[in-house]
């Protein structure tokens, strides 16, 4: 199977909805002429034109509103968000307009739209475009929230995103759009709301979503050499959650830590220890762990960042902790 990389993986989701449908367009900032931020529409400004790819000005309340109303008539505009940091700047257009234009109209408007763009840190890019904001946005009803990890996934589910006639975030990384990954050539869609286990494992579960996963990945060679086998779920929605999944895996471990790259206070970690205490508390044999990031806001130095994330060595040691503690 080809290997390319999650830009290009996103790029041609895009360009195959956009081939199929006439009314999806793409908006942002520098998306047309300067190919994308990080050129994941590098060359569609060339086969579809200004009309439906579009360059905004600075002025995310603004173009997101435009958007909200192209999707009540009828059109499917894909917003680009150069980061969900300047999301703020329109998050009164994406909670008050698109997440609830379909209950508050009794049913009378679809609001088919995806916003996009990275999420979470991204190396030394200091406090303000260091936040991530996957359970700001799951919290609210109306949204469906998709957070790939790799390419295959990454082109899947926007594919699906694009066709899904509510309104998704869909939220990236500036660190992983290099990634490269196996994606088939012919055309698959991946349903919204449904994990997938991508490590099988009998002794603790490990759950997780977007980047940082791959922190577990590398956790669990590590542990194996050890004689610990970890089961890894990668979400890949964070709303709706796929409890099932969860649930299942825990009843095999017995044992669950929680990997997300979020404060700690009222994030999906949270969520998913409640749920599954409240399910599956009597297959618990060590209390439920999770792994966020620092409690403050992430300061520019590398030692901040360093400190500030998860590490390997942090899912090690709380593997073991759960394990033999």
């Amino acid at each position: 199977m080809r290997v390319i990389q999650f830009r290009e993986a996103l790029r041609e989701a895009m360009n195959e909805e956009m081939r199929r449908d006439k009314d999806i367009f793409l908006m942002g900032e520098e998306v047309a002429e300067y190919n994308g931020a990080y050129k994941v529409s590098q060359g569609m400004l060339e086969e579809f034109g200004e009309k439906r790819i579009i360059d905004t000005p600075i002025a995310e309340l603004g173009f997101a509103g435009i958007a909200v109303g192209a999707a009540m008539n009828g059109l499917r505009p894909i917003v680009e968000f150069m980061t969900f940091n300047f999301s703020l700047v329109a998050i009164d257009q994406v909670i008050n307009s698109a997440a609830k234009m379909y209950q508050m109209s009794g049913g009378q408007f679809n609001m088919p739209m995806v916003f996009r763009g990275p999420t979470a840190s991204a190396g030394q890019l200091g406090a303000q475009h260091s936040q991530a904001f996957e359970n700001w946005y799951a919290n609210c009803p109306g949204l469906k929230v998709v957070v790939p990890s790799n390419p295959y996934d990454a082109k899947g589910l926007l594919k699906t995103a694009i066709r899904d006639n509510d309104p998704v975030i869909f939220m990236e990384s500036e660190q992983m759009y290099g990634d490269k990954g196996e994606v088939p050539e012919e055309e698959y869609l991946i349903p919204i709301g449904k994990a997938v286990t991508k490590r099988e494992g009998t002794d603790v579960t490990i759950v997780s979503f977007g980047k940082i996963i791959k922190l577990a990945y590398v956790a669990a060679e590590e542990l194996a050499k050890d004689g610990i086998s970890v089961e890894i779920i990668d979400l890949r929605t964070v709303r709706p959650i796929d409890y099932e999944a969860i649930v299942e895996s825990v009843k095999k471990t017995n044992r669950l830590i929680i990997l997300e790259e979020a404060w700690p206070l009222a994030n999906i970690s949270t969520e998913i220890t409640y749920m599954v205490q409240k399910r599956a508390f009597d297959y618990l044999d060590a209390p439920i762990r999770r792994i966020n990031t620092a409690d403050a806001p992430l300061g520019y130095a590398p030692t901040f960042v360093e400190a500030f994330l998860p590490s390997v060595k942090q899912i090690i040691d709380t593997v073991k902790e759960v394990l033999y503690r």
